[in-house]
């Protein structure tokens, strides 16, 4: 496939962008043939941190919703899609965000966000010190867990408290659909028969410049060092919590 013919496909059908904040994954198997799953956080509310760094202001308004091209992101029940997902930012986007609303609750070092994504999740900033540095989180969390704050800012220390910068394989992917553009990722749907709907894909290029339509979960260790910045390309793997 063409890079021009791989580009019009992802914004044919459901590649197509929404405007609207809810959404809904399937992360689901391929009808026939083996095949890595999609990684167990994107059905299930654990955290998980889906970029590495600390995000820009854009950036950060970017990740508030990574779901934005799914066709069926208004059906059903979301709240396992976003609640689990967490990611750094600088002090001066976490004052922005507090300042835009008044928060739901304050407690400590923690704030909620009074505008919830979808059902009972919704965003919680976290300002924690850690190794000696006062850091700064985004996170979604499901309210109507109530261990769920909990859970999350233990995930985040354990995670940023690391002895070494190490990476697990589903940090990888998520980094790299975050920074993928829209242009260049989307959900499969009605016009790639081999998968279910709703599972996440990804062009990925030959040496040669032509571009094809791959399921994320299937990158190999090759295609995700390419897509990684280089800084993040040859860390140790970690062991997943």
């Amino acid at each position: 496939m063409t890079l021009p013919d791989a580009m019009a496909a992802l914004r044919k059908g459901s590649w197509r962008t929404e405007e609207r904040r809810y959404g809904r994954e399937d992360g689901v198997a391929l009808r026939s043939g083996q095949a890595r799953k999609e990684p167990q956080m994107l059905t299930s509310s654990e955290p998980r941190k889906i970029f590495q760094g600390v995000a820009t202001r854009s950036q950060m308004f970017s990740l508030f919703d990574r779901h934005r091209q799914m066709s069926s992101r208004f059906d059903g029940d979301v709240s396992a899609l976003y609640a689990g997902e967490w990611f750094a930012i600088g002090e001066a986007e976490h004052d922005y965000m507090f300042d835009i609303l008044p928060p739901l609750w304050i407690r400590g070092d923690t704030f909620a966000m009074r505008e919830f994504m979808t059902g009972s999740v919704t965003s919680v900033f976290f300002t924690l010190q850690i190794d000696g540095a006062i850091r700064h989180f985004h996170s979604y969390c499901d309210l109507a867990d109530t261990q769920s704050v909990g859970r999350m800012r233990q995930a985040i220390n354990q995670c940023e408290t690391r002895p070494l910068q190490t990476m697990t394989r589903d940090e990888q992917l998520e980094h790299i659909w975050s920074m993928t553009s829209d242009a260049y990722r989307g959900y499969s749907n009605d016009d790639h028969p081999q998968h279910l709907p709703g599972r996440r894909m990804i062009i990925v290029f030959s040496d040669g410049g032509t571009g094809r339509q791959k399921l994320l979960a299937d990158l190999t260790d090759t295609e995700i060092a390419a897509k990684l910045p280089v800084h993040l390309r040859y860390l140790p793997d970690a062991i997943a919590a």
